[in-house]
């Protein structure tokens, strides 16, 4: 016989429930804390429950986050553990009698039901500790982008409603343009600044060019002298103005010590290497896939990562008609960096320079060319034909090429056996 068990895994306390796999007995299910003692017991009695009734499945709902204690004690302690989808699982408790109610005890027991059940849910296994920094690192930077994103906006927002033309005229979201909000905003405050306090204000930048200065202070200047009239509530909106400048600042500078921190990851990740020898692959979209999917050794070939991300076409047969179809479902983080990398490499130049030296510039940079017969190289990457690494996968070598990864348009990596 086996043993299944289910883990609701919650923030303060977990619920477990462990059956016989074969009958479906029921020999335990209580609440655990999240805690590493409390775990450890639980640990404990799943190994017993081993020595009794045989091996043990333990399956889980939510991985990372709240639920990266259990997993790391669960998989340190030898224990065979796997990832039941939580689509999976809500699906099969509206089956049930109650339908859509809800508990930790019920999901607990739908888990180990679907454990018991099914043989083909993923296994989890101990994650290195550069996909960790990875997931982490392209999660801030995920938060932060989106932040700047909101900011923006509402930095446009304010200032059209009280300085139309400068918004209009000067770049408020650039590097420069963000400087002088953060002193000058207002027409009238411009205006009294004059020309030589606007370019000693932006002077203090660096690396800053004259040109640009001298742009933007005349394209101020111009805007402030065609407005000579000051709106209602224009001295509390240039105030929230320049703290939102401030902050916007702040998360560029966030963003650049990010993405040197991912530079620096990618620098001894095993696949990264490869990863970003594909066409439209930066440093960003090659960290933002690492760290979806934990590592490409995680999936078998090709289909199946073109199938986790929702690319892969899905088979329906009914009777005697049989056809393919667009999958409506997949992850959606994993497509949008398949689609993305495509978009951008369909508009590479194949004479192109790469837009910044730098290794952890964005990934919409165009660095390389897909069209046929062109050298497919990075600044940084060594050539391809030492990047064609072989791996043992179940006992038997396997090779990834890089020229299938090409061919397939969306980079899914595709693994021909040997």
């Amino acid at each position: 016989m086996a043993v299944a068990v289910g883990i609701d895994v919650a923030k303060e306390t977990h619920w477990v429930e462990i059956k016989v796999a074969e009958t479906g007995q029921v020999l335990t299910s209580h609440p655990v804390a999240n805690t590493a003692p409390a775990i450890a017991e639980l640990i404990e009695e799943v190994q017993a429950a081993e020595v009794e009734h045989g091996p043990v499945r333990v399956g889980l709902e939510l991985l990372g986050g709240v639920a990266t204690l259990v997993e790391v004690m669960l998989l340190q302690a030898g224990l065979r553990v796997l990832h039941v989808p939580g689509v999976k699982v809500s699906e099969a408790r509206r089956g049930t009698v109650g339908g859509e109610q809800k508990s930790d005890p019920k999901d607990a027991r739908v888990i180990a039901d679907q454990v018991r059940m099914h043989d083909d849910f993923r296994e989890l296994t101990t994650m290195r500790e550069d996909d960790v920094e990875l997931r982490l690192l392209v999660g801030r930077r995920s938060d932060i982008v989106a932040d700047q994103t909101r900011r923006a906006a509402r930095l446009r927002e304010l200032l059209a409603s009280i300085h139309p033309q400068l918004e209009a005229t000067v770049d408020v979201t650039s590097k420069t343009g963000l400087w002088l909000l953060t002193r000058y905003v207002s027409p009238g405050e411009i205006r009294g600044a004059g020309r030589r306090r606007l370019v000693t204000h932006l002077s203090r930048l660096k690396n800053i060019k004259n040109t640009v200065i001298t742009s933007i202070t005349e394209a101020a200047l111009e805007a402030a002298q065609a407005q000579q009239i000051a709106v209602p509530g224009e001295a509390v909106t240039a105030e929230l103005i320049r703290g939102l400048a401030v902050e916007m600042l702040a998360g560029r500078d966030q963003l650049a010590r990010i993405d040197k921190h991912i530079a620096g990851v990618l620098e001894r990740h095993p696949d990264a290497a490869l990863i970003r020898s594909l066409p439209g692959m930066g440093a960003t979209l090659t960290a933002e896939l690492l760290a979806i999917t934990g590592g490409i050794d995680r999936y078998p070939d090709g289909d199946h990562l073109a199938a986790a991300a929702g690319i892969a076409p899905v088979r329906k047969q009914s009777g005697k008609v049989s056809y393919l179809r667009r999958a409506r479902g997949g992850d959606k983080a994993l497509k949008r960096v398949f689609y993305q990398s495509a978009f951008i490499a369909v508009g590479c130049d194949p004479t192109s320079k790469p837009s910044s030296p730098s290794p952890a510039a964005a990934s919409t940079s165009c660095t390389r060319s897909c069209a046929p017969g062109s050298p497919t190289t990075t600044a940084t990457a060594p050539p391809l034909d030492t990047l064609i690494r072989e791996r043992t996968c179940g006992g038997s070598a396997v090779v990834i090429t890089h020229s299938s990864m090409c061919r397939s348009g969306l980079g899914c990596l595709r693994r021909s056996s040997r």
